[in-house]
């Protein structure tokens, strides 16, 4: 009886173990993915690729009580969109999407062609100010893509509806 208690507590331990050790692999997988950049993790690749702000460029409209045009869009009947509302903020976030999107592929592009040059030594003073001076100009664009979204957001609500967006914006926190 006790070698058979002992056998079935292991068993259930082996379970366990088995199980957390699963979980711990499938967790570490996901996270661990590969980028098709080895000077690129792969969630700056799927963020570039997917046209997400991971960089937190919105934040200095968002301190100033800028409105998100995500947070916006799902808020419509809170907030007491009008149709015309709704359709503009549907309108400016769809061209932030397209734009995020847009200047990822071409910062993804402009990392494979420094990648490239590197890898093959062909590589000089001018041609890596160049694509340098590019990658800065592509997170500018990003940058005012975003906060000229935040800003056309803000310019289509009213001033009640701007507060209340605040006070639900500071419930969900």
């Amino acid at each position: 009886m006790k070698s058979m208690f002992k056998y079935s507590w292991f068993l259930g331990l082996l379970f366990c173990i088995t199980n957390c050790l699963g979980q711990l692999s499938r967790d570490t997988m996901r996270s661990n993915q590969m980028s098709p950049l080895k000077s690129m993790d792969y969630t700056q690749y799927k963020a570039y690729v997917d046209g997400v702000d991971i960089n937190n460029m919105a934040l200095v409209a968002e301190l100033n009580h800028y409105p998100s045009p995500e947070r916006v869009m799902g808020w419509t009947k809170e907030l007491g969109l009008t149709i015309e509302q709704t359709q503009k903020v549907i309108g400016i976030n769809t061209a932030l999407k397209s734009k995020l999107k847009e200047m990822g592929a071409a910062i993804i592009k402009n990392e494979q062609t420094l990648d490239f040059l590197f890898r093959t030594k062909k590589m000089d003073d001018g041609t890596l100010i160049f694509y340098t001076n590019r990658y800065g100009l592509y997170q500018g664009e990003m940058r005012n893509a975003i906060l000229q979204a935040y800003f056309k957001v803000r310019g289509s609500l009213s001033p009640l509806q701007i507060k209340k967006y605040e006070t639900l914006q500071k419930a969900q926190h």
